[in-house]
């Protein structure tokens, strides 16, 4: 599988993904009334579009992103109501009483963010067509609202749970376990990295491993070192680390028989990582063994899943939670020496080269790379749930958060049987989806500028 045949799959996930979110927002608007005039995925000049009953469906040349055109997704001011003639409109869809939003339609005039607050009223009014006012987003009631602009992450959750339910439960991932495939003759070194031994049968530098002293053979499966049970190949690793040039007794099977063997764990000099998977410069010394480990596959049961997509959840909020540091950590690799994170963001081009890199691993099998290539697009949905639920503007979060609040005071004033108030005037939070948009425009080009300037490698 070439690496040009990965990014292709991973392009046609992205779209796929969006083209659902977008899915999610547009089935339950249609439901509820509200016109739908465009379905669109990527940005940019038009490709490709066809119209279907109200509704133009179309490509867009920058695939990053979608949208779907809702009909008054902003309510119009005092003096659009009074032009269209509908000052007592939402009073009237839902029996509120318009002049609790008179404070919010004092907007002083002249003023940078104003105009761009009107800019938005105008152009979302402008698309209210005569005697549709009903169908307007902003006229529904709180509920439907958080309903049509919650679809579109929860179709990303969906999509998530449902590919990660296939890797682990049906696909499965190869993973090392105690029984050795190979065995390493001699300790790696800079002259000789892969420890073969030299034609004569020695170790060029005279060190020989510990497997090799052993007379461990490929089909044997290590049990045991020093009384240590060894259930899985991390606890090898963790049984030798404080054993380098220390005596060990190696437990093992052959053939059905258990067998022991004392030995001297010869010393091998090891990069020490940090938290983040980044190389810090330093080395330790730890006991060497000398075997490649044989793999299986490994699958989950369908009731361990609920548990796995929680700690999904978790580990990817966290992450969302430490994404400006590691923004900032970052930019000072694009610009320093500093190597890169292995774990530190990616943007949609450091995706696609991690895609090339698993398509093209000639080490991997067909089934590793199914699920590592689910396991990815899993995790990117799985992102996209939770980003999108931060509540500002212009994200999915911003309008939930508007939809609860206008919720809120209206049970409210029912409580204090006082006048239904109407409907959030979201657009007042256009600043910020402005301020918004352009940090995460910035953000966006310096993790692209890092994906090519330090890719990470998977």
């Amino acid at each position: 599988m070439s690496g040009s045949f990965g990014v292709l799959i991973f392009v046609f996930s992205l779209l796929a993904s969006i083209g659902l979110h977008e899915v999610g927002h547009m089935v339950p608007a249609k439901k509820f009334g509200v016109r739908v005039s465009q379905y669109m995925i990527g940005f940019g000049p038009t490709l490709w579009s066809r119209v279907r009953g109200e509704t133009e469906y179309g490509l867009k040349a920058i695939p990053l992103g979608g949208y779907v055109r809702l009909i008054g997704m902003f309510g119009p001011g005092k003096k659009q109501q009074a032009e269209l003639g509908q000052t007592d409109l939402a009073a009237a869809s839902d029996g509120s009483d318009t002049d609790a939003n008179d404070d919010l339609e004092d907007e002083e005039s002249g003023s940078f963010f104003s105009s761009l607050i009107e800019g938005a009223r105008q152009s979302s009014v402008r698309e209210i067509r005569p005697g549709e006012e009903a169908r307007a987003l902003y006229n529904l009631s709180a509920p439907k609202k958080f309903i049509v602009m919650f679809g579109g992450p929860f179709m990303n959750f969906l999509i998530a749970c449902v590919l990660f339910t296939i890797a682990c439960v049906f696909v499965g991932t190869s993973v090392p376990t105690t029984g050795v495939a190979a065995v390493v003759a001699c300790v790696p070194t800079a002259d000789n990295p892969t420890g073969i031994e030299s034609t004569d049968g020695t170790c060029a530098d005279g060190v020989a491993s510990a497997a090799h002293s052993a007379d461990l053979k490929a089909g044997d499966k290590l049990l045991a070192v020093n009384g240590a049970q060894l259930t899985a190949w991390e606890d090898l690793a963790n049984a030798v680390s404080s054993l380098a040039d220390k005596s060990a007794v190696l437990k093992f099977e052959r053939d059905g028989q258990i067998k022991s063997v004392t030995v001297i764990l010869p010393a091998r000099e090891i990069p020490v990582y940090d938290a983040a998977g980044a190389d810090t410069g330093k080395t330790h010394m730890v006991g060497f063994v000398g075997v490649r480990p044989q793999f299986e596959t490994q699958t989950n049961s369908i009731g361990s899943m609920p548990s796995f997509i929680w700690q999904q959840v978790k580990d990817t909020g966290s992450a969302i939670l430490s994404f400006p540091k590691a923004a900032v950590t970052m930019a000072q690799t694009v610009f320093t020496s500093k190597p890169r994170a292995a774990e530190g963001p990616v943007s949609v081009i450091g995706i696609g080269q991690i895609s090339g890199q698993i398509a093209s691993d000639q080490g991997a099998t067909t089934t590793d790379k199914t699920w590592a290539f689910l396991m990815m697009i899993a995790s990117l949905n799985m992102f996209l749930f939770m980003f999108n639920l931060l509540p500002v503007l212009p994200l999915d979060g911003g309008h939930l958060a508007a939809a609860i609040y206008e919720g809120s005071r209206r049970q409210v004033a029912r409580l204090r049987r006082k006048p239904l108030p109407g409907p959030v005037d979201t657009v007042r939070m256009m600043p910020v989806a402005y301020v918004m948009g352009v940090l995460l425009i910035g953000l966006s080009i310096i993790s692209i500028v890092a994906d090519l300037i330090k890719p990470i490698a998977f």
